[in-house]
């Protein structure tokens, strides 16, 4: 059976949306957002740097969430969450599963440090106003791709499962405003799904 090492409201929160989507069986273990847990002897023997998501799949273990989300879709039935190569909807497909990571996320990562990680005394104004116009910048390709479509690559695919994620947590950061009216639908789209709801709640 599949086991996933998770930890709430980060990037493992993907992987538990994406199991669920495709109905598979899984273990899930939740930790606690804590270097007792994430830094120990055992946890780091599951990734070198201590941190989530790790998919264990018999000998197989992964800690990228996207390389996570290639292989369950590879290796598990996932065709349907992806289009076909052939397809029209394949390149838009590619370029918004790795969008995620290349544009949304490392303002998110900075917004979230000088939030919630950093001690007051050592957080940045200038950092955290610099991270969040960046990701409002990010998001606007994404406000214009949603016109007059409800997901990023036609159906609902492992892109949305991705990026969305990412969008999601932009929301809760309060960095999508009210103007991003698409975004906003958008996000509304996901909240309603009930795998995603199960991975919210894991």
């Amino acid at each position: 059976m599949l086991k996933l090492h998770h930890v709430s409201n980060t990037r493992s929160g993907r992987i538990v949306w994406l199991l669920e989507e495709l109905g598979l069986s899984y273990d899930l273990n939740v930790l606690e957002f804590h270097p007792k847990a994430l830094k120990s002897d055992e946890h780091r023997a599951r990734h070198p740097l201590g941190r989530v998501p790790v998919l264990e799949d018999g000998d197989v273990r992964l800690y990228e969430s996207g390389a996570i989300i290639e292989y369950v879709l590879s290796r598990h039935g996932g065709a349907a969450l992806k289009p076909p190569v052939e397809s029209a909807e394949y390149p838009g497909y590619l370029q918004w599963f790795h969008y995620c990571e290349g544009m949304v996320m490392p303002p998110i990562n900075t917004i979230v440090v000088q939030t919630k990680i950093l001690s007051p005394e050592r957080r940045s104004e200038e950092v955290l106003g610099q991270a969040q116009r960046l990701l409002s910048k990010a998001l606007g390709p994404i406000e214009e791709a949603l016109e007059r479509r409800d997901y990023l690559a036609g159906n609902f695919s492992a892109a949305d499962i991705q990026l969305g994620h990412a969008i999601f947590m932009s929301g809760r950061l309060g960095c999508v405003g009210p103007e991003m009216t698409n975004i906003g639908a958008y996000i509304t789209r996901i909240e309603a799904r009930p795998a995603f709801q199960t991975a919210i709640a894991a």
